[in-house]
């Protein structure tokens, strides 16, 4: 109705509901209207507000709901928060795949300036419908043909074509069909069938076909609007996004991510196309002039600063490592700071795979000496057969046969999830002892492979025993470091999972864990103080003195939740110092971002490449209000270089911004996953390993007798 009033408001309006934006004051005026739905004649007053500056943050929503326009201009669909080209996507016929080419844009305001900010990325959606995938799950499984599906689909996320939107599945209704019906809007009964029919001309041909069922969030829908329950889908309509499990299994990935892949150069060319598309469009120009609104023709070039490189430190030497920052061959070829000999293990394996077993132990004993180790003789359990019961059963078995069993090595024939899952619960619940499980088909193959695998195997085993593989110089003294990550699982009702991981000696190579549960979706964390409280006691008990700074850091947090962070979060951690008499130690909180869309180049000249690990944007791009930076710690072989944001929201350390980076950035070289440094924070990354391991395979407490080894690597 309001856009009717163009005598009043101009031709160039927003509205977002409630607000009316216009780039021309106008006085207090109210104008008839007849709403559309039945007729009615509707007053409505126009009234004056505030005039908002340029700069003005209540401005930054509108010129997003204007960029969007622009978008839409330059006919890209809307899917979800992104905008795609359909018209331009990569069809993958062997794989039944679609890959959509897509920017996810949005305005933000930085210390530089308003930026436009600009990721080039992409959608993966299967060819194959979902009703295709149930029809195959039924061929397979009839007689457990509805718990399958479910199994396969609910948490899943599917777009519908007609109207190029997303839903996550979460139920499926056996109960009804297409031919039943629904009301709409003016009240009217009308089945599926004829619905899509009319709305779309799309023809239903499977009429018996369950319908798909989604529960919308209660923030996707206005106050004002009626609230809806749920969203009903049909299966042949429906089209599954991203990889199936077999799939991401498989060359699939590796065929996917080649054809995603962008080189500097590559993502630099699909940023500055959409900005001369911009340009080149009388109407997506005209749309950004109405509003006084100019893009810059290039994108943000402005300086950066390099951290110098860490030392590594193993037993007997330390070294720096080479430009991009891997220490493979050193790790496998030299003692470990600390190395736990495996001297009382048990051996499970089906009794088929007895030479792979005796390969694998001969491999074992060969490659230990380099980096420290003893491999004894194990105690061997062979199964008949490779059922789940057959692995449980043995596996109780043998650790009922000796007094103390320091690992269990599981081999599964292929990659088993829920024979996975059974030895996990067994040994990280039930009884508690360290685990590893190996995948047959990791051991096969060209000697040269097999040999690298079981130096891994060995250095995992190590962590998981209690062992420290390597370090890095650490200057501050009596200091802590935490890691937190919270998981939450795809299945609906199940509660969310917070991993809190704590440094327990002065170089950082001492792990102590706790997991704690929460209601489903709930990402602040509500028992910080328990976590922090038992973390100190346990430093205490292992130090004979408590630390004196703790520098938390704190991944999964978006910047709408940064606030309540620093309101709620760090007051929690604050009172678990009170657990002991007169502690108060420095305390230092750093939110870790990794979902972020900015890319870092370096210019040589006219090349585009990816800059060294350890590159540092502390300005331009930083966020006014908040003490922040960008570091690229880890090296890009391959694509774009993606840096992770830090923001420090306590500082009463009075830790400088070059400390902090400096502290940062030697935690990026500690996870002993991979003998190289990383995106995040070693202390986040194991919060966030523990975290998926429990809400995904364990969904139980671990048990406290592996608090200190790292079990869920």
């Amino acid at each position: 109705m309001l856009k009717e009033q163009h005598a009043v408001t101009g031709d160039v309006l927003a509205f977002d509901g409630s607000i009316l934006f216009l780039p021309i004051q106008i006085p207090k005026v109210s104008v008839k209207a007849q709403r559309k739905g039945d007729g009615e004649e509707v007053s409505i007053t126009i009234q004056m507000t505030k005039v908002l500056e340029a700069s003005s943050d209540l401005c930054i929503p509108f010129y997003n709901v204007v960029f969007r326009r622009v978008m839409k201009i330059l006919d890209m669909s809307l899917v979800g928060r992104h905008f795609f080209e359909p018209a331009h996507t990569t069809t993958l016929h062997k794989h039944g795949l679609q890959i959509w080419p897509g920017y996810a844009v949005s305005i933000r305001k930085k210390d530089g300036g308003l930026f436009l900010m600009v990721d080039s990325i992409h959608k993966i959606i299967r060819s194959e419908s979902v009703l295709s995938v149930m029809q195959k799950i039924h061929s397979q499984s009839q007689n457990t043909f509805q718990d399958e599906c479910t199994k396969e689909l609910v948490g899943s996320v599917v777009i519908t074509r007609y109207n190029n939107r997303t839903y996550r599945i979460d139920d499926i209704d056996w109960d009804r069909t297409p031919r039943d019906t629904f009301t709409l809007a003016s009240g009217e009964q009308i089945t599926f069938v004829e619905y899509y029919s009319k709305a779309y001309g799309i023809t239903i041909r499977d009429l018996d076909q369950p319908l798909l069922v989604h529960r919308p969030k209660e923030k996707q829908t206005a106050e004002r609007k009626r609230q809806l329950d749920l969203v009903v889908l049909v299966p042949e309509l429906s089209f599954l996004t991203g990889l199936s499990d077999l799939q991401k299994n498989s060359r699939t990935v590796k065929e996917v991510m080649w054809e995603m892949m962008q080189s500097p150069r590559k993502h630099y060319t699909r940023l500055t196309s959409l900005l001369q598309q911009i340009r080149d469009s009388p109407e997506a120009s005209r749309e950004l002039e109405c509003w006084g609104l100019h893009l810059d023709t290039d994108i943000c070039r402005t300086q950066g600063h390099i951290l110098p490189l860490e030392r590594i430190n193993l037993r007997h030497r330390s070294f720096f490592p080479e430009e991009d920052l891997s220490w493979h061959r050193e790790v496998t070829k030299e003692v470990s700071i600390s190395a736990i000999s495996m001297n009382s293990w048990l051996l499970v394996y089906p009794r088929r795979l007895q030479q792979l077993a005796r390969d694998l132990l001969a491999a074992m004993r060969s490659a230990c000496g380099a980096v420290g180790m003893q491999v004894g003789q194990p105690t061997v359990q062979e199964l008949r057969d490779e059922r789940i019961e057959s692995y449980v059963k043995g596996i109780r078995s043998g650790l009922g046969s000796q007094e103390k069993v320091q690992l269990l090595v599981c081999i599964t024939p292929r990659n088993r999830d829920d024979v996975y899952r059974a030895i996990k619960k067994l040994c990280c619940v039930q009884d508690p002892v360290p685990s590893q499980v190996i995948n047959a088909q990791s051991l096969m193959g060209h000697p040269a492979k097999i040999r690298s695998v079981v130096q891994k195997v060995l250095l995992q085993i190590n962590c998981k025993l209690g062992g420290q593989l390597w370090g890095v110089d650490i200057p501050l003294k009596q200091l802590m470091v935490v890691g937190m990550d919270v998981h939450h699982s795809r299945s609906q009702g199940m509660r969310s999972v917070i991993g809190f991981v704590a440094s327990m000696n002065h170089i950082l190579t001492k792990w102590y864990s706790r997991v704690v549960f929460q209601m489903p979706q709930q990402e602040i964390a509500d028992s910080l103080r328990l976590c922090l409280s038992q973390a100190l006691k346990r430093f205490y008990e292992l130090n004979h003195s408590l630390p004196m700074k703790i520098v938390v850091y704190r991944d999964g947090v978006s910047d709408s939740q940064l606030d309540t962070v620093l309101k709620y979060e760090v007051p929690q951690m604050q009172k678990s110092f009170n657990t002991f008499e007169n502690y108060q130690p420095s305390l230092v909180v750093v939110v870790v971002q990794k979902q972020i869309s900015t890319n870092f180049y370096s210019l040589a000249g006219e090349e585009f490449t990816s800059p060294p690990p350890g590159t540092v944007l502390d300005h331009t791009i930083t966020t006014s209000g908040w003490e922040d930076f960008f570091l690229l710690s880890h090296s890009s072989r391959q694509g774009c270089s993606v840096p992770t944001r830090y923001i420090c929201m306590w500082n009463t350390a009075n830790l400088s911004h070059e400390h902090l980076q400096r502290l940062t950035f030697k935690l990026c070289h500690l996870y002993w996953n991979w003998p190289g440094t990383i995106r995040v924070p070693a202390p986040c990354k194991y919060a966030h390993k523990l975290a998926f391991l429990v809400g995904q395979v364990l969904h139980h407490e671990p048990s406290a007798h592996l608090s200190e080894q790292l079990f869920f690597l």
